[in-house]
């Protein structure tokens, strides 16, 4: 995680991080607050979640040190906070109304605001005077600058930097975070990279990307076009571009297809989770060698690509469980598969670079 630090740093100054996730901090449940404390976790002083109160980020979710959790944000202006960030997504991704007096009373304290809600934070009169008047700053991943509406122009066709995509057998299962270990392990190994997030937590993480679920149906693929864009103007060789939604999920699915045809992959990582059987409509995850060819047919009208690892999210499994079910995979698929973020990226970067050079 130190490469991933070190270009946060670069693009900002070191924040001291409040995470809000009332009521739902766990391990699904508070997906941005989870990612700020496993790849920002000098910046996390503390969360807050009068639910788990007094226990540690550690005690929650398995990882996190000592970060305590808080019962108030009055609570944990005794860390000395810089910033909030809004940790969870509640239903919709809008603004419960008792928020309200929780984000004026951090800005009251002198807290920057960071969300991913659909809610324009920014865009609110009263946030918006008090953030003036306590000369604080509010800070919107879902606001789409002007120069991302833009429709798909095709540059896949000449552009020689390879593309990744992670894609998943369902929603919140792990894409990001098996795109950033195996980001991470190119960076090791001195291959030239870049990571684009396409969703809140991706783009806090990286301080680059477009959320592409806020962006207007027609302008999805040519906003990751355009941040893939800039991203190879920069000379990188690989880009990886973090997955959303699911092609096989009702709610998400347009999001997905959209991202796939701006990224064009040459390559794709599937994320799956061994133990989810069922999506949140009750349909049945589909057969992984079905999901293979299913993500492969979408591309393969346009370009060749494969799909050439499978990233496992084990939550609720043991090291030893987590293993047998990668091997398990690995028989049926012919694929490797491992649980990047438990065990890193390399077997799945091994994948990509013999498929790729």
């Amino acid at each position: 995680m130190n490469l991933l630090l070190a270009q946060q740093q670069r693009k900002n100054h070191m924040r001291k991080i409040l995470a809000l996730a009332e009521g739902r901090f766990s391990p699904l449940k508070s997906k941005t607050a989870n990612g700020a404390l496993a790849y920002l976790p000098n910046e996390v002083v503390a969360i807050v979640d009068s639910t788990k109160a007094g226990m540690t980020a550690r005690d929650v979710l398995g990882y996190g040190g000592a970060v305590p959790v808080v019962a108030s944000i009055e609570e944990g202006m005794a860390y000395g906070p810089d910033s909030l960030l809004i940790g969870i997504a509640p239903p919709g991704g809008r603004l419960p109304d008792e928020w309200r007096q929780w984000i004026l009373s951090a800005l009251r304290n002198g807290m920057n605001i960071l969300s991913g809600l659909h809610t324009i934070l920014s865009d609110d009169a009263e946030f918006s005077l008090v953030a003036e008047e306590c000369g604080c700053t509010i800070t919107d991943w879902r606001k789409i600058p002007f120069e991302y509406e833009v429709v798909a122009k095709g540059h896949w066709r000449t552009r020689t930097a390879k593309t990744i995509l992670t894609v998943g057998s369902d929603c919140n299962i792990g894409k990001m975070t098996t795109m950033l270990e195996v980001y991470k392990e190119f960076r090791v190994r001195g291959l030239s990279s870049d990571f684009v997030g396409t969703g809140q937590t991706g783009i806090m993480i990286s301080g680059k990307g477009i959320a592409v679920d806020a962006a207007i149906s027609d302008y999805i693929a040519g906003s990751i076009e355009k941040a893939i864009d800039e991203s190879a103007a920069e000379g990188h060789a690989y880009i990886f571009v973090e997955g959303q939604g699911a092609l096989t999920h009702q709610g998400y699915s347009g999001v997905t297809y959209g991202l796939m045809h701006g990224t064009m992959p040459d390559a794709m990582i599937l994320c799956h989770q061994p133990t989810r059987t069922h999506d949140d409509y009750g349909m049945a995850i589909p057969d992984l060698h079905r999901l293979i060819r299913l993500h492969e047919e979408v591309i393969s009208i346009f370009r060749s690509t494969k799909v050439v690892g499978i990233g496992i999210n084990s939550i609720g499994l043991t090291d030893d469980e987590s293993a047998r079910a990668a091997d398990a995979i690995e028989d049926a698929t012919g694929l490797p598969a491992v649980d990047a973020f438990r065990f890193g990226g390399a077997k799945l970067a091994d994948a990509l670079v013999s498929y790729l050079t």
